[in-house]
């Protein structure tokens, strides 16, 4: 693709919105009817209502914006505004699940029954090299940088597959809030203080009943001078105590990683793979989840990309039997 392509206007538009808007859309409306159905009981509910109503605004001026000018630019601005607003709808999950008990006792406990011990506190005391520590870290910070790349270089170099990839990538974060909607699991760094570390070393995972704080966490761990260490402690700082079961770090880079897989492309696939196994482990290593959470994570990963690749493949299906039967 050449610079000239991005604003040439295209023969044959696309007339409504695209598939991964769709899926928003939707998300939108389900936590909408939780709010309004909840709405005595959610913090600030006025807020959450005028944020989906903002988006849907965005959303839908964006569509404009692209049937004005139907090239590959408004395009691209459409599904990277959306992607933008990940953020928005990871940190509003938290405002949702404190409508339900909070479950790291429980998945605390899993990890327990299973390792015999605590892998989010074990592992960061037991490797402390530098080098290691920074690698982990640095492969956390990679997290969005990495969907960024596999996303543009679809939209570069297979322009026909880039809605396509946008869509698994999107429907699988969505897929991963409802799950933290529903499962409050704010992760090991929050849940250990909360309880006391005299508990978590004795293996006692006691029920918490009341909201945990997002401002009660424990210090990232590793190499205090490394570059990743300060990434790290940046990032826990704009955290909220949600989405830690299962890891969506994980599984949304195992995602993107099947993604560059998919297209063929030696080097991006080679660029993904270290920081797909750095940030398997490192979201345990910095305590933002348990051992489970990551394991859960690797597999529903898998499953979401298949899924979400077959409903891409039923709809282009269907919309291309209606296109049949319509020029008939």
């Amino acid at each position: 693709m050449k610079i000239k392509d991005l604003f040439a206007i295209e023969e044959r538009p696309k007339k409504g919105l695209l598939a991964l808007e769709w899926v928003i859309l939707a998300y939108a409306v389900i936590t909408l009817l939780i709010v309004l159905f909840c709405f005595t009981k959610v913090d600030n509910p006025n807020e959450m209502i005028w944020g989906r109503v903002r988006i849907a605004a965005i959303t839908l001026g964006l569509w404009v914006v692209y049937r004005f000018m139907p090239c590959k630019a408004t395009e691209f601005l459409r599904v990277l505004i959306e992607m933008l607003l990940l953020g928005w709808w990871y940190e509003d999950t938290s405002n949702i699940n404190v409508l339900f008990p909070n479950l790291d006792h429980i998945v605390a406990h899993w990890d327990q029954m299973i390792f015999g011990f605590q892998p989010a506190l074990v592992f960061a005391e037991k490797f402390t090299q530098p080098v290691l520590s920074e690698f982990l870290e640095i492969s956390y910070a990679m997290y969005y940088p990495i969907i960024l790349i596999v996303c543009v270089y679809y939209f570069w170099h297979r322009y026909k597959e880039f809605e396509k990839c946008c869509f698994i990538v999107t429907a699988s974060f969505f897929t991963y809030y409802l799950f933290f909607d529903f499962i409050p699991v704010a992760g090991p760094m929050y849940y250990y203080p909360a309880i006391g570390m005299e508990n978590v070393v004795k293996g006692i995972f006691p029920v918490i009943s009341d909201k945990i704080s997002h401002t009660a966490l424990m210090k990232a761990p590793g190499w205090t001078d490394g570059i990743g260490y300060q990434l790290i402690t940046d990032i826990h700082g704009e955290e909220r105590p949600t989405g830690a079961f299962p890891s969506s770090h994980v599984g949304i880079t195992i995602v993107s990683l099947l993604l560059a897989i998919r297209s063929r492309s030696k080097k991006l696939t080679l660029f993904v793979v270290p920081f797909c196994i750095g940030i398997c482990f490192a979201t345990v290593y910095i305590r933002s989840h348990y051992g489970i959470d990551a394991i859960v994570g690797l597999v529903s990963g898998i499953a979401l990309y298949f899924f979400w690749n077959w409903v891409s493949n039923a709809g282009a299906f269907l919309l291309g039997l209606r296109t049949t039967n319509e020029k008939k």
